[in-house]
């Protein structure tokens, strides 16, 4: 079962809102799907959203990545030959994580059909459903409060809301009004992206502490590359600390790990270059006893639907933040995961569980 091509092709999908964050702001799901095809017909389907602001890859790196070095590295490679296969993918370029991702999940849904399993089931099988959470983008404290409403009253009770704009005070507001707004019954989790400096995020951390908002998580308050910074926030707040982008690669994990500058790990498919990667981070997490939580950038529903086969396979992963179709106004993926409100299931199908004839529908332009 050797791969015969890799082919790409670009897809572009407008939110129902703008996404806003602490490092941008999006109106417009751009991604590149991934087709690798077998000598024996058999096709898989991968996924990468250029996000420069996090893992610096952009549409034309991705796309020239994957058709002009990793593909001619590939072709005619075994995918039964698996660890040889993701080496050689692994090797192929430096960086370039995303577009890294999206092959990996092709050839791990390929992997899936030839087992004839689906792919958490090929993976670990641990749960057959998740349930994910609903991110609330960052505005002013009285707009935050109106969409966490909204989405508590559709029947999510986990809101993950974005902070890091603005002082801390306004960021304070920003919960108070949510906390307000919702009540107690409704778990909230921050995330900063970055946006503060590691004294700064103690001092607002203690406030929310003190002020009784009953924060379940903050998400990567400091600089990617501060881990020291990481650490110290860690070490001077009650509420849990979770490392997003400053965790890449099993390497980053373990340096954050020995260190303790994290309590939980978020994991994303597009920063660990995939799932081989993401296994092994959530291999050393487990060990040193750490929990994980697996995310996504503003993907369509094939990149989260790998993302939410790996995530629902270990049961080191105990969060699961998997919204970003929800955010798109239509859903141009054919197959894969189905949400039934807050609850993701899957497929009994093998490997992703997609249907090739309304994949190619989207691959000719016709799906969009």
């Amino acid at each position: 079962m050797k791969i015969h091509s890799i082919d790409t092709f670009p897809v572009a999908v407008p939110l129902t809102k703008p996404f806003k964050t602490a490092l941008r702001t999006v109106t417009t799901a751009h991604s590149i799907f991934v087709k690798v095809t077998c000598d024996d017909g058999s096709v898989g389907y991968g996924e990468a959203p250029p996000t420069h602001v996090i893992t610096g890859d952009s549409t034309g790196s991705v796309t020239y990545a994957i058709q002009e070095v990793i593909a001619p590295q590939l072709i005619g490679q075994d995918i039964r030959h698996r660890e040889e296969l993701f080496l050689k993918l692994k090797k192929a370029i430096v960086r370039n994580t995303s577009a890294k991702a999206a092959v990996d999940m092709a050839i791990h849904d390929l992997l899936g059909q030839l087992a004839n399993m689906p792919l958490y089931q090929l993976l670990g099988g641990f749960r057959n459903e998740i349930e994910t959470d609903f991110t609330v983008s960052v505005n002013v404290p009285a707009e935050m409060a109106e969409d966490a409403a909204g989405y508590v009253a559709g029947g999510f009770t986990v809101l993950k809301v974005k902070v890091g704009i603005g002082d801390i005070a306004e960021d304070i507001e920003r919960i108070r009004a949510i906390r307000e707004r919702v009540g107690q019954n409704v778990k909230i989790r921050l995330d900063a992206n970055q946006g503060w400096k590691p004294k700064e995020a103690v001092q607002a951390i203690g406030k929310m502490e003190d002020a009784g908002l009953a924060i379940e998580l903050i998400e990567q308050p400091v600089l990617a590359d501060d881990v020291e910074g990481l650490r110290y926030v860690t070490a001077h707040t009650l509420t849990p600390i979770m490392a997003d982008e400053s965790v890449f690669s099993a390497k980053d994990a373990l340096r954050v790990l020995q260190m303790g500058a994290a309590d939980l790990i978020n994991i994303k498919l597009m920063k660990s270059g995939g799932i081989q990667e993401a296994m092994k981070i959530n291999a050393l997490a487990e060990a040193f006893g750490v929990g994980c939580m697996v995310g996504s950038m503003i993907e369509t529903k094939l990149g989260i639907t790998a993302a939410a086969h790996f995530a629902a396979s270990q049961p080191n992963i105990t969060r699961f933040d998997f919204d970003a179709p929800l955010m798109l106004s239509k859903d141009i993926v054919a197959g894969g995961i189905e949400y039934d409100g807050t609850v993701i299931r899957f497929a009994e199908a093998p490997g992703l569980g997609l249907y090739q004839e309304g994949m190619e529908l989207v691959e000719k332009g016709e799906g969009q």
